[in-house]
């Protein structure tokens, strides 16, 4: 299916299903956003409400979110995995105006927490994805729709509490409430926003917005925040240029490299700032053209490359589906069968077609000196659990990289491959025959190693 998948109402399990049959990750993406923030139009919220104002759904349809998360599922996740106090864990209060943590150390058992619950206390999960395969489906579909690594919090909140102080967040946060109600305050110093969200309803606010949520007294809360855009501001990527363009700049332009007046530090500094100096108009005039020099030195695309590689690094895992599975190493047949080894081996030739797993799975990058592809089909679903992935490639395949990342979502044989010969185009979706097997088993999703990697085959 490569039309619009209906929002209103369906459980996620089957939403998840549908979109599965959505052959590109980027189409599947727009499509998990617009039931997010449904009837809203995605494009009409970018252009009006994104980064700029709070904004509420409001959908007297409780069953909306079904199957997202619940208590249930709060209560299974800590009967049968390893939830940690403060790794994984935390127990708030706000009373009288102050804020608590009451963290014990070690395992957060159900015994202990529901406990802390039972006594007015709020209960927040640190990154549900580690351990709900359904958040975790959601969040590494809607990676690919922000740019930007997606993340989550869950927030169970007792009956007539409130577990956080007024504050504002350094994300885009989308308030999605699951159980009960809460009552909700959104201000930037005078108040914007208020309201009481029912299950099925959402509260998105930029970041920057003050903002509290306090438990109604006859009803608890469950939700979950659904984040994105973390240090992914200009100046976020400009922190990146501007040391790097003055490394340049210092290497190729004497101007950079002249010293200092010799007296420069009896007229500049805080000391001489109120001072009517000449000295100090001249000052400030060579800095203002040392700074309009910069930008030509301005590494933009390199800098642009670091940031993308720490987005995948970020990222979560695809969650594989089953035409993935079916056509990827993940699903190879490769097993032990009747005392020996069966289904070795995947036999590639030029008409074999290839493509990307997903669109955002992998990217070609540079350093300089050698030229890497950054991927995150093994990233862990545990925030930076794994060291950043990625792998060097020889530079006389940089475009035939380039050609199969422009490529998606289309499937491309490997004899299209703008490669030498027909042997080098073979070998070089092989991952270079002989010369590393660890570019084989990582960038060519042959069967020889059960790891999801970037290249998807079909045969």
């Amino acid at each position: 299916m490569n039309g619009d998948v209906e929002a209103g109402g369906e459980m996620i399990d089957g939403l998840l299903v549908d979109l599965a049959r959505v052959n590109n990750s980027r189409l599947r993406a727009s499509q998990l956003f617009k039931w997010l923030i449904d009837p809203i139009p995605a494009k009409a919220f970018f252009r009006d409400t994104w980064e700029k104002k709070p904004i509420l759904v409001q959908r007297e349809n409780p069953h909306y979110y079904k199957g997202l998360f619940s208590t249930a599922e709060f209560d299974r996740i800590l009967r049968e995995e390893d939830v940690q106090f403060g790794v994984n864990l935390d127990v708030t209060s706000y009373t009288n105006g102050k804020r608590e943590t009451h963290n014990p150390p070690g395992r957060a058992l159900p015994f202990t927490v529901w406990d802390f619950y039972k006594s007015g206390c709020s209960l927040r999960m640190l990154n549900p994805q580690a351990f709900s395969s359904t958040v975790w489906n959601v969040l590494s579909i809607l990676q690919e729709q922000f740019g930007s690594m997606a993340g989550a919090n869950v927030y169970l909140t007792p009956p007539g509490t409130q577990g956080f102080a007024p504050h504002y967040d350094d994300i885009e946060a989308f308030v999605v409430q699951l159980e009960g109600k809460k009552h909700w305050r959104t201000d930037i110093g005078k108040p914007i926003l208020e309201v009481v969200l029912e299950a099925g309803d959402l509260l998105y606010f930029p970041r920057g917005f003050i903002h509290q949520g306090d438990c109604l007294p006859d009803v608890h809360s469950l939700h979950i925040t659904i984040s994105s855009y973390q240090k992914n501001s200009w100046g976020d990527l400009l922190q990146k240029v501007v040391p790097a363009a003055l490394e340049v700049a210092m290497e190729e332009d004497v101007e950079f490299r002249q010293g200092l007046p010799l007296d420069y530090l009896t007229y500049m500094g805080v000391q001489n700032s109120d001072n009517d100096d000449s000295r100090r108009t001249k000052f400030f005039s060579r800095i203002e053209s040392l700074l309009k020099k910069l930008k030509d030195y301005a590494p933009v695309d390199a800098a642009v490359d670091q940031k993308a590689r720490d987005f995948l690094h970020d990222c979560l895992p695809p969650v594989l589906t089953p035409e993935e599975l079916a056509t990827s190493v993940q699903g190879a047949p490769t097993r032990w069968e009747g005392g020996e080894v069966i289904d070795v081996g995947a036999q590639i030739n030029t008409q074999t077609r290839v493509r990307l797993l997903r669109a955002g799975c992998a990217r070609l990058c540079s350093d300089g000196d050698s030229v890497h592809i950054c991927y995150t089909t093994d990233n862990s679903r545990v925030y930076h659990k794994e060291v950043p992935k990625s792998f060097e490639i020889q530079t006389e395949h940089t475009d035939a990289v380039e050609f199969l990342i422009h490529s998606y979502p289309q499937f491309v044989t490997v004899g299209s491959f703008p490669c030498e010969s027909a042997e080098d185009r073979v070998q070089f979706t092989l991952g270079y025959g002989s010369v590393s097997f660890l570019i084989t088993s990582v960038f060519c999703n042959l069967c020889r190693s059960f790891k999801p990697h970037p290249i998807l085959y079909r045969y």
